[in-house]
């Protein structure tokens, strides 16, 4: 195998590795934060449907993630290895300070910068929308955007209701609700699966092409495999710092509210990977827990500052990893 190409399918499975850190961390934040599961045991039930959910959606994220860059093949491994390399360093700096910031958006950021310096704006696929499923930056970007409003007032609304039907259970719920949340987190954790871990696939699928070893767009087992395990390596090696964030920094979940914010994670997510959009866990998840405050009409419980972090974080992320992707390929193509 050429070093190159090498090189950039290791990169993608350190983006998927940082993503770990990052949103693989999220499906279980509120399953540990709220004390219904270890975290050995929170990490376990994360591991098996992280891996269950890019095997059994399917691939449509991974092509909407292919498809992004539009550049010669002799250039593609070039263009992809730097946007990875600048998605994956932007992970880092933001889980150092842990901040939970989009992969999503880094990767859009690092793909773009990278294929600007290679080819202008003719090497970029704006795209937009064919039907129901999003195409190119400017599909993917609407995807983004849209799916925290929808993970918003889906927890809000989830809420509202499981507080209607159980205010006269008391505590003899507590046990069934606490139970109920291994059930959220399991769902959380393969929708999770199913559209990021299809995000690090796309690109090495489309490495395989450029490199010359393979002629189609759907990858190999292994490539699905290997994507999942590292996300799940990820939340084991360095997630902590988020799921700190995500389930305690911003409002201070309880039993009811963790169930209710995995639910409607759970739904957003598995939806968008039915018709190829690439999420952002982080973004839906943290999203929802801003939904669960307002649901119990506590704005003033809501840390308002973390939540001020965390957007300055998802706004410099795509020019941050934009910038870092095209300095990238500039050493990159020098040293070729």
């Amino acid at each position: 195998m050429d070093g190159g190409l090498a090189i950039a399918i290791g990169l993608a499975f350190a983006f998927a590795l940082t993503n770990g850190f990052h949103d693989a961390s999220n499906s279980i934040a509120t399953l540990v934060a709220t004390r219904a599961a270890t975290p050995l045991q929170a990490v376990a039930l994360a591991s098996v449907f992280n891996m269950l959910g890019p095997i059994l959606v399917g691939s449509a994220v991974a092509a909407t993630i292919a498809g992004i860059v539009d550049v010669p093949q002799d250039e593609a491994i070039a263009v992809i290895g730097a946007g990875l390399l600048g998605a994956t360093s932007w992970n880092l700096i933001t889980w150092w300070r842990g901040l939970p910031s989009s992969s999503g958006h880094a990767l859009v950021g690092g793909l773009v910068g990278a294929a600007l310096v290679e080819g202008g704006t003719a090497a970029v696929n704006w795209g937009g929308f064919d039907g129901w499923h999003p195409v190119g930056v400017i599909g993917t970007l609407v995807a983004l955007a849209i799916s925290p409003l929808l993970g918003f007032v889906a927890a809000f609304v989830i809420l509202r209701l499981l507080r209607l039907s159980l205010r006269r259970g008391g505590s003899r719920l507590r046990t069934p609700v606490n139970r109920s949340q291994w059930f959220g987190a399991a769902a959380l954790s393969f929708s999770h699966g199913s559209n990021d871990a299809q995000k690090a696939v796309g690109l090495v699928a489309a490495l395989l092409v450029a490199g010359g070893k393979t002629q189609s767009l759907t990858a190999p087992l292994w490539v699905t495999v290997g994507s999942a395990a590292a996300l799940t390596l990820g939340t084991c090696l360095g997630g902590w710092r988020i799921v700190k964030t995500i389930g305690r920094r911003i409002y201070r979940i309880r039993a009811l509210d963790g169930f209710s914010s995995q639910a409607a994670s759970s739904a957003v997510i598995l939806g968008s990977s039915f018709i190829g959009a690439p999420v952002s866990t982080t973004h839906v998840v943290a999203s929802s827990i801003v939904g669960i405050g307002t649901g119990r009409r506590r704005w003033h419980h809501v840390r308002w500052a973390v939540v001020r972090d965390i957007g300055l974080a998802w706004l410099t992320t795509i020019p941050a990893s934009a910038l870092i992707a095209a300095v990238a390929f500039s050493t990159w193509r020098w040293v070729g």
